[in-house]
């Protein structure tokens, strides 16, 4: 799952694509297909054969990996190159339709990254260099300080910058609300040459970020909350002049995502189901997303051995399963997977379900709340969320096991597959967020603790999982690709 400081899409702004998509009823009354032969029985036999013990090979094959590759399998890397090769030949062996899809991705290497206040009592600022950013010209680039509007959402929509008066200065903005990319672009069209960042709270400079070279179009820093205050008060008294001096490569590589299909059932009824494959470079990440990825290799050889790939035995609707690459850059596998479908091919998507992070190591069970039951965040899933989300509710209550909502925040990859309008679900078990005393209660483990205290760390490995989580979550992601593999019907299709 990757860090909040990567979102491409304002909370915002995800709300506004699901109320479009929910805007249309479910047509819950519509004749459904008849029922297949099978219908019921898949599911509970993939529940009864998908296990943790299982599941548990893969991941120590992903550990094996990463050890060997510089102890991480981040996208354009060896390790991650090695992790897709895996999971492709076990599953084409396994007799399923099996495909690298490869995209570019870029890497950042920073040379430079400097603030400078100029004139009498000047100093040199803690600086960090938003990842993809525009370089300076060589030597820096001085320039007077305009200060964006602070207010709920600072610098993040035009009338935050005063017309005429960033013409050919750096903005300093204050971080919140928005994405950085939306404070750049705001910055630029003000006429801003230059954009400096400061923190909303901490001792360290903001790190910020773009998901590629092509959004960085000004040069963009960050620097402390207690730097841009006193910069704030001093441009408040008279004209502060500072050189920001950025230095910044940008290599390209390429990734690919692995897309492996059923022979059989219904292409224009596609049950879609992904999870990660790439960790962050910090670490093996073996719960972000190794957990995921090993669920859904799991199930899919359970479901070959069911004779998903034989003819005349296959499923009635068509499975696909996807691990995507990038995700930690900012969703870009699944991004580009969504972007080079034709509107035919994504109608054909029936739904999508998405497992990132499902074994932390101090768990609570989120279930993606499709139907905003919670009230918070980023509102309902497309049409058919909400269904989504009862199906795994349901399969949980049954097995006794607690469950709470968790908002569509667009932290993971079902973010491109709503914003098309294509349904989504699916669960997680917590990342950097904290344990509160009655989730403890209510699931064990420790109140005020993160749910993965190796979040995006080197501890990201198999001793950092609880593997009674990752065994009811196997059960989850069996008993939705059972159901949804042979019947619609709950969706209303």
């Amino acid at each position: 799952m990757r860090a909040i400081r990567h979102r491409r899409r304002s909370i915002p702004a995800l709300a506004a694509l699901a109320a479009a998509a929910v805007a249309a009823p479910v047509l819950l009354t519509a004749t459904p297909a008849a029922a297949h032969p099978r219908e019921g029985r898949l599911a509970k036999e993939l529940v009864e054969e998908v296990t943790a013990r299982g599941a548990y090979r893969h991941l120590a094959r992903f550990q094996q990996i990463a050890d060997a590759n510089g102890g991480n399998r981040a996208a354009g890397t060896p390790g991650h190159a090695a992790s897709a090769a895996y999971v492709h030949d076990t599953l084409k062996q396994a007799g399923y339709q099996v495909s690298y899809q490869d995209f570019d991705i870029y890497e950042a290497h920073t040379k430079t990254e400097r603030t400078t206040v100029l004139g009498a009592g000047g100093r040199e600022l803690a600086t960090a260099a938003f990842t993809f950013t525009k370089s300076t010209p060589a030597g820096g680039l001085a320039a007077p300080l305009a200060l964006a509007r602070v207010d709920e959402t600072p610098g993040c929509t035009a009338d935050d910058y005063q017309a005429g008066a960033f013409t050919g200065k750096i903005a300093l903005v204050k971080r919140g609300a928005c994405t950085f990319v939306e404070k750049q672009r705001a910055a630029a069209a003000a006429g801003a040459v230059g954009v400096i960042v400061y923190n909303h709270s901490g001792t360290t400079p903001v790190r910020g970020g773009f998901s590629s070279p092509d959004e960085g179009v000004i040069p963009s820093a960050g620097i402390t909350l207690a730097d841009g205050e006193a910069l704030t008060a001093a441009a408040a008294r008279g004209e502060v002049s500072v050189r920001l001096d950025l230095d910044q490569e940008h290599v390209k590589k390429t990734t690919r995502n692995v897309i492996a299909e059923t022979r059989g059932g219904r292409s224009d009824r596609v049950v879609s189901v992904g999870a990660h494959l790439d960790s962050v470079p910090e670490g093996p990440g073996i719960n972000d997303n190794g957990s995921g990825s090993a669920g859904l290799l799991e199930v899919a050889l359970k479901l070959a051995d069911e004779g998903a790939n034989k003819k005349g035995k296959g499923p009635a609707n068509k499975v696909r399963f996807a691990w995507w690459s990038a995700e930690e850059r900012g969703l870009l596998g699944s991004e580009h997977y969504v972007a080079q479908l034709s509107e035919k091919q994504k109608k054909d998507i029936a739904l999508y379900l998405n497992f990132d992070m499902i074994a932390s190591p101090n768990p609570v069970q989120f279930v993606y709340d499709g139907d905003d039951s919670d009230k918070t965040g980023a509102g309902a899933g497309p049409a058919g969320s909400a269904q989504i989300e009862a199906l795994i509710n349901g399969f949980l209550d049954r097995k006794g096991k607690p469950h709470e909502g968790s908002d569509f925040d667009g932290r993971s990859d079902y973010g491109p597959f709503i914003a098309n309008g294509i349904p989504a679900g699916g669960t997680f078990t917590g990342a950097e967020g904290v344990k509160t005393a009655e989730q403890a209660g209510r699931y064990g483990g420790t109140a005020g603790a993160p749910y993965d205290p190796n979040y995006h760390g080197a501890g990201d490995n198999l001793k950092n999982l609880d593997l009674k989580v990752f065994d009811t979550n196997l059960d989850v992601i069996a008993h939705a690709v059972g159901t949804y593999a042979e019947s619609l019907r709950s969706l209303g299709k």
